[in-house]
């Protein structure tokens, strides 16, 4: 006696097409449908957003280590970037 058979579910869905009306509830039925349908797209819109920029932030964050790992070597000794004053540009010879 505690679930509803069949023969209640028609008797309800008479009366709310009674109350409601048959063009009421085919509006509605449309609505509940063009909404379904707008968050769904949504929802791939987003999926795809996601994916398309994991590859940018993967390479940023690749780029952002290397700049990181190359600021925090030190330099080698007897290289040209421990020499202080060392002039790459410079030509030897004699000083004026």
């Amino acid at each position: 006696m505690g679930a509803m058979s069949i023969w209640h579910w028609l008797i309800v869905l008479v009366i709310v097409l009674l109350v409601f009306g048959t063009k009421r509830l085919t509006g509605l039925g449309s609505d509940l449908g063009n909404a379904i349908k707008g968050f769904r797209a949504a929802m791939k819109d987003a999926e795809a957003e996601d994916q398309a920029g994991e590859p940018q932030k993967l390479e940023q964050a690749d780029a952002q280590r290397t700049a990181a790992a190359a600021s925090a070597t030190p330099a080698q000794p007897g290289t040209e970037a421990s020499k202080p004053d060392s002039k790459p540009d410079s030509k030897p010879g004699p000083k004026a």
